[in-house]
């Protein structure tokens, strides 16, 4: 079960949500399918906890969001982008552990 922390990326409210969000996001292109995505889905809710009000984590389902997935070259899931003042400042592919990514957002949430 997701933390309600986390939001739910969707075509309608990416923009929204993350180009125009006012603290970096942590943007994660999953699917049900992928292994990996579920293994690292614990960890984004310890992260969206730990982050509240500095950051955000957000999911976007690539089968139900293509598009989205397309816009920012996602070709491996899970891919996950760090945004900040509307660019993509980072880019990880695969899993990645917590403490690489804690230091990710620490580093964007620091400037």
């Amino acid at each position: 079960m997701a933390s309600p922390l986390i939001v739910t990326l969707t075509q309608d409210n990416f923009e929204a949500e993350a180009l125009k969000s006012t603290t970096p996001v942590l943007v994660d292109f999953w699917a049900e399918w992928c292994g990996p995505c579920k293994m690292i889905a614990p960890v984004l809710d310890e992260l969206a906890t730990e982050f509240q009000g500095k950051a955000k984590i957000g999911k976007v389902n690539i089968d139900d969001h293509q598009g989205l997935a397309a816009q920012f070259g996602v070709r491996a899931i899970p891919t996950l982008l760090i945004i900040k003042n509307g660019q993509v400042t980072e880019q990880m592919v695969g899993a990645k552990s917590k403490r690489d990514l804690k230091a990710s957002l620490d580093k964007a949430t620091a400037a």
